[in-house]
């Protein structure tokens, strides 16, 4: 009997760190959402529904919103923004980290793609505005009208536009590129990494000449009047895929 209760106490301490060393640290650690940024503003109710059809249509299973450290990948030279940070995240719940990069990093996508008129035009019918794209059209995010009022129209190319009619969004769509265009997260963050000296260059075995580092590339490269480390939309080379 005394064997029986130690094996259960036992377990019972086991689940107990587990439990401390998983959820409760991380937790604390993070305490995401008790210091926002000044900069970084609650989504608005419009956003909010777009963040929900963002989640509902799968975007986060090929788009990542989460630019990585100069150290560890370049995704500051492909005009995805600076290293994200906890306080990033502190109106999202749950967070959109995601895990595949099927298309581009979408962490500062209001600022690369600012233009309403696009991000429809986007979601109607991808190959319209990126050619090649991969990304699936969502056309059911649409609909045609005979008049148009003071709706806004999708801008279509015509190779893709199947009718006369004009291509309006409905209020999903709308509420969806609202979500994307609050994407902004260009404003400096205090409490970024620094990546160590020894990661500055690289060595090469052939030649023993530094490569250029990730974060030179970000400062050769264009950027944007709002933030240097957001390229501007002309000088990103992959697709703007939501």
């Amino acid at each position: 009997m005394t064997r029986v209760l130690g094996i259960i106490a036992g377990t019972a301490l086991i689940l107990l760190y587990a439990t401390l060393l998983l959820v409760v640290m991380p937790t604390i650690q993070l305490r995401t959402g008790e210091n926002p940024p000044e900069a970084l503003e609650p989504y608005t109710e419009s956003e909010a529904r777009g963040r929900e059809h963002y989640i509902s249509l799968g975007c986060i299973y090929c788009h990542s919103q989460q630019p990585r450290d100069p150290s560890q990948a370049p995704d500051m030279a492909r005009g995805w923004g600076r290293p994200s940070v906890p306080s990033d995240y502190s109106y999202d719940n749950p967070h959109l980290l995601g895990t595949m990069r099927t298309g581009p990093d979408l962490f500062n996508i209001g600022a690369r793609q600012p233009s309403v008129d696009w991000q429809l035009t986007h979601l109607y019918q991808p190959r319209a505005v990126s050619p090649g794209s991969i990304m699936p059209a969502y056309p059911f995010l649409f609909r045609e009208t005979d008049y148009l009022g003071d709706q806004i129209e999708v801008k279509l190319p015509a190779q893709f536009q199947g009718s006369e009619r004009y291509v309006v969004p409905r209020q999903e769509a709308l509420d969806l590129v609202d979500y994307l265009l609050a994407l902004d997260h260009t404003y400096p963050a205090e409490e970024l990494p620094q990546a160590p000296a020894e990661d500055e260059t690289v060595e090469t075995v052939e030649t023993g000449e530094a490569e250029p580092t990730a974060a030179d590339i970000g400062e050769r490269r264009p950027a944007t009047a709002g933030d240097p480390s957001i390229a501007s939309a002309d000088a990103v080379v992959e697709r703007e895929t939501p």
